[in-house]
């Protein structure tokens, strides 16, 4: 199961749209205060319904990415502030500080070939091996986060074979190498039906979502997406200004 690879496209036309426009705003194609084409041209562009358009284009309002006026048009939202976040604890660690049990399920551990967007993440062609896990932390019964992860197995050749219901990715990454450089960015999203399915959402409901990139010798060897209920989860940071 590939959650965000951007290697499969969405089943639900309506996602599909999503992708269409997210990917144009992500490439600077439509730049920031930009107006989009309007619903009748998406709907002529794509071939969809424009209930469909319009769907996505809400989600995509509430996700931050766009913002709408009435009569007016849609256009490519600022990008969302960007703060540091100082650290972010082992997830088996953090529901255990808590008094709480934590365990996993495995959905997916194995092997893949990097599509265009993985490679570049990875400086490497496309195609070349990545290892690839999707793995859902509980704290008691209750689903908390989806983990999915590309790693490098020129970093990590022995990855596939851990058994990740006893210890944490994290740990093994941490025991090769810890990371001389890490990337952290946050998100609100409207979560795919896969990822319902997994946190056990009965409505679709805005989560939070963080991207990490880590370095080790100056390369990227590992790349995390990491998605949680917004209704079960934040994330906390305090220092000393």
């Amino acid at each position: 199961m590939l959650l965000f690879s951007g290697k499969d496209k969405p089943a639900a036309r309506y996602e599909q749209v999503k992708l269409y426009i997210t990917e144009r705003i992500e490439t600077g194609e439509w730049g920031v205060g930009q107006r989009l084409p309007s619903e009748s041209e998406l709907v002529e562009r794509l071939g969809v319904s424009r209930m469909t358009v319009h769907r996505a284009l809400r989600e995509l309002s509430v996700d931050g990415l766009v913002t709408r006026a009435q009569g007016v048009g849609t256009f490519v939202a600022e990008p969302p502030k960007r703060v540091e976040l100082l650290e972010l604890r082992d997830i088996a660690e953090d529901i255990a500080s808590n008094g709480h049990t934590h365990t996993t399920r495995i959905i997916t551990l194995d092997t893949i070939r990097a599509d265009a967007n993985l490679a570049t993440t990875f400086e490497q062609r496309p195609g070349a091996r990545l290892f690839h896990s999707v793995i859902v932390h509980y704290e008691d019964d209750t689903p908390l986060q989806v983990e999915e992860r590309f790693v490098s197995p020129h970093f990590a050749p022995h990855y596939p074979e851990q058994d990740f219901t006893e210890t944490h990715p994290h740990r093994h990454l941490n025991a090769i190498a810890r990371p001389e450089e890490i990337e952290h960015v946050v998100f609100a999203v409207t979560p795919n039906a896969d990822i319902c399915d997994l946190l056990e959402l009965d409505e679709p409901e805005a989560c939070l979502q963080l991207m990490r990139r880590t370095w080790v010798e100056g390369r990227v060897v590992m790349k995390g997406i990491f998605t949680y209920s917004g209704s079960r989860f934040s994330f906390v940071g305090r220092y000393r200004p």
